[in-house]
């Protein structure tokens, strides 16, 4: 689907720059090497290892060889179109001329003449198939085939020419690689997923390329690589109002460059971004990553994140986590698995960034693993590789963490599952380059690199709906999002969001809102109880409860926040909304500690401040019953919060039974915000 080389940001050169100098300069030098100076060093390695005679490789026609000879200078004069007349009449001239069929088939496939490439490779074997002097020619038309995503018509040919070899000699090996690749193209393709592509608005089609999409947890905001005409790559964004995108516009001049900008990562709010730049900014290897935190509308001057991160080495496209504390990047650096690999690194409580921890098998790979992108949901990993089978070159696949599966785990104890390919045709025969799976699992964002005669043209920023074969690796998430404020002057407050699992009383993820705007996106995974805490410095701490153990779609939420300043005069109630008692009881449950925690360590850094704690029933049973279960219920967290160490003289318990209800008791709805425990300051 994406024809994007993964291997983005190399000094000197943007992505565009250095594709066109891989198949004019780089791609010459290779190809002229490989005519003109394979004849002699082929015949005599053959003669060397493989006592092969080497009769046919040269031509038995003087006039052949002469033809021969004239093709092959002017191919080293970049003249390839004028080249190939001269070897097509060499081989007519000598038709057992196999070096020259083998040549041949190189020129075509040079001028993207495939089909013809195919024939003459094919010439070149029949001439001699059993013998190991055609197998220059079964490896360049196998590796065609292979290209072109044409995996029945290599399949043979492979077979065949594995039988060349010793069984366990390194080409037997790279061979047996490649059958595997054409097998499993042939199984995929026979067996394609429900996709169907859609390009994204014409809006954003505002430079010759696009690539490298990545959104917020509300998909409302959007961030890409874009080529501009003069080859400068810069990080533009959109913004979504329901219906149409925005023309797009530079993200930041703090950010963008007259160098090179790209590859970036955000977090669910939007508001952290890490993107790589490889030249232009003082940093310590290659390529490095830089962070930027947006503030209102502004993004900070961009800062490099450290040699712990980054090294002498290799450093590039990384994946943020949603909550922003948690990094995934790819690097070369030493003690990987293969050239490339993905690494992961945690944001530490003071801010600085734990030393990275390779995420090795079975993610990475003795080749290249590349793009990472790490779901809100936290666990599906998605990411590109040339050294998991595929469909050749670099192919897309998920991988999360499974302590059932027999792999190696990571310094953290993280073990990830072996990774699944996600098939065709989001994987074909051409590089993929990455992909951005929306946080409910239903979307996903992509670039296509549009080709004409097997050179690329542009790239554009694509989307498609995830096939449920795929939705299955996705567990959904939601997202809260709204704004901060105290309650009473309506002034936007810069707050702590947290969100905790009530099971384990561990942190999920923890976010903070906009100083100017009040505003925050926080991230609620599906299949648990979650408590979400916000808080400030002078406020009461509001507590929401989200139950999603039957959830398995993700929905998002806007809710605004309004915080209770701390003062005596205040008499504004707030609910516990993390407590649980059993039906008629008042001994807490265990899932209650996160909430009571929460409560004493308020009291804690305010030490002069007195609260009441409330108890209310529905009016469900005996008045004078629920009465006494009210009182209980609240003496339950009075109890609590002194064995915490708060002093019993700053606590008072009261029960007021079914006499202050929020709703009226006429549904199960209301009876359930009826029974609860509140505070106040006093």
């Amino acid at each position: 689907m994406a024809n994007l080389v993964a291997d983005t940001q190399i000094p000197g050169y943007s992505i565009k720059e250095r594709r066109a100098w891989g198949k004019g300069h780089g791609a010459w030098s290779k190809y002229f090497v490989t005519l003109f100076f394979t004849p002699p060093a082929l015949c005599s390695l053959l003669i060397t290892l493989l006592l092969a005679p080497c009769s046919l490789l040269f031509a038995q026609d003087k006039k052949a060889q002469e033809l021969y000879t004239q093709s092959i200078k002017l191919f080293g004069e970049r003249k390839a179109s004028e080249a190939i007349p001269y070897m097509e009449q060499a081989v007519k001239q000598d038709p057992n001329f196999i070096e020259a069929h083998l040549k041949l088939g190189q020129l075509y496939e040079f001028t993207k003449r495939y089909d013809q490439a195919v024939s003459a490779y094919r010439s070149a074997i029949q001439l001699k198939p059993d013998s190991p002097t055609s197998g220059a020619a079964y490896q360049a038309l196998s590796n065609t085939l292979l290209r072109l995503g044409r995996y029945g018509d290599a399949l043979p040919y492979l077979e065949k020419f594995q039988t060349l070899f010793a069984p366990q000699s390194a080409q037997t090996k790279r061979i047996a690689r490649q059958l595997e690749t054409a097998r499993f193209g042939q199984e995929a393709m026979q067996h394609p997923q429900a996709v169907d592509p859609k390009p994204m608005s014409s809006v954003l089609q505002t430079t010759p390329s696009q690539y490298f999409p990545v959104l917020t947890a509300d998909e409302q905001t959007l961030v890409f690589t874009a080529l501009k005409p003069e080859g400068d790559e810069d990080l533009m964004t959109a913004t979504f109002n329901g219906e149409t995108w925005s023309p797009p516009v530079s993200l930041s001049p703090n950010i963008n460059t007259p160098d090179n900008e790209g590859t970036a990562s955000l977090s669910a709010d939007g508001r952290t971004l890490v993107f790589t730049a490889c030249q232009g900014r003082k940093g310590f290897g290659s390529c490095d990553l830089y962070v930027s935190k947006k503030t209102g509308s502004d993004w900070s001057s961009p800062e490099n994140l450290g040699p712990t991160v980054n090294s002498h080495f290799y450093e590039s496209q990384p994946a943020l986590s949603a909550d922003g504390r948690r990094l995934y990047f790819v690097s070369d650096r030493p003690g990987g698995q293969g050239r490339r690999d993905i690494w992961q690194s945690d944001l530490n409580a003071d801010g600085t960034w734990a030393q990275p921890v390779n995420l090795g098998v079975p993610v990475n790979t003795p080749a290249n693993e590349a793009s990472p992108f790490i779901h809100p949901n936290g666990q599906s990993l998605f990411f590109a590789s040339d050294g998991h089978i595929g469909m050749g070159g670099y192919d897309l696949f998920v991988t999360r963490p499974n302590e059932t599966d027999h792999v190696q785990s990571t310094d953290r104890g993280t073990v990830w599952s072996m990774p699944t390919n996600l098939g065709y045709p989001i994987n074909t025969a051409e590089d993929q380059a990455s992909l951005f799976v929306s946080a409910n699992g239903t979307r996903a964002y992509y670039s296509y690199e549009e080709q004409k005669d097997g050179v690329s043209q542009k790239s554009r920023l694509y989307t498609f709906e995830l096939p449920e074969s795929l939705r299955d690796r996705v567990r959904p998430v939601s997202f809260l999002k709204g704004i901060v404020a105290d309650a009473k002057t309506k002034k936007p407050l810069g707050a702590t969001v947290e969100l905790i699992d009530l099971k384990t009383n561990q942190i999920v993820s923890r976010v903070q809102t906009d100083v100017q705007t009040g505003q925050y996106t926080a991230v609620l995974p599906s299949g648990g109880e979650y408590a979400l805490y916000v808080s400030t410095k002078g406020y009461l701490f509001k507590s929401l409860s989200f139950d999603f153990t039957q959830k398995t779609k993700g929905d998002g939420m806007t809710l605004s926040v309004p915080l209770e300043p701390v003062s005596s005069g205040n008499t504004a109630n707030e609910t516990l909304n993390n407590l649980f008692f059993e039906t008629g009881r008042y001994d807490l449950a265990d899932k209650s500690r996160t909430e009571l925690d929460r409560l004493a360590t308020f009291m804690q850094v305010n030490p002069s401040v007195k609260i009441e704690i409330s108890g209310h029933t529905d009016d469900k049973g005996d008045a004078a019953a629920n009465l006494t279960l009210s009182q209980k219920r609240a003496q339950s967290v009075v109890t609590y919060l002194t064995k915490a160490g708060i002093q019993p003289d700053r606590i008072r318990a009261m029960g007021y039974g079914k006499t202050r209800p929020l709703a009226p008791n006429t549904s199960d709805e209301n009876r359930q915000l009826n029974r609860r425990i509140e505070w106040r300051v006093l």
